[in-house]
């Protein structure tokens, strides 16, 4: 691989049972990690609950579901468009007084 940017990293990530390589840019290193262990730990858990009675391609698929979920939730709380809507309209109401 070519010569890393100095803004780079080359790190290599413990996923459930299976250590990966990627590149990252340095800022984001600790997501990476925290993401990986999220993944882990959230694999671990659906595999003691079902192993035996679900396929690790099934359990992976759970996680993934439980991560994805984790994720909207967050997006959909950090939405601001209602606020910027409102906001939006303050500011035209305003600028319309101010006019007259």
């Amino acid at each position: 691989m070519a010569e890393l940017e100095k803004d780079r990293l080359r790190i290599t990530l413990h996923v459930y049972d299976e250590e990966i390589e990627v590149v990252v840019k340095r800022e984001e290193e600790e997501y990476y990690r925290a993401a990986a262990k999220l993944i882990t730990e959230r694999f671990n858990a659906y595999s003691q609950a079902y192993k035996g009675r679900k396929s690790d391609h099934t359990i992976a698929l759970m996680t993934l579901i439980d991560v994805a979920l984790l994720y909207q939730k967050e997006h959909t709380h950090n939405d601001t468009s209602p606020y910027d809507n409102v906001l939006a309209r303050l500011t035209a109401e305003i600028e319309e007084a101010l006019k007259d």
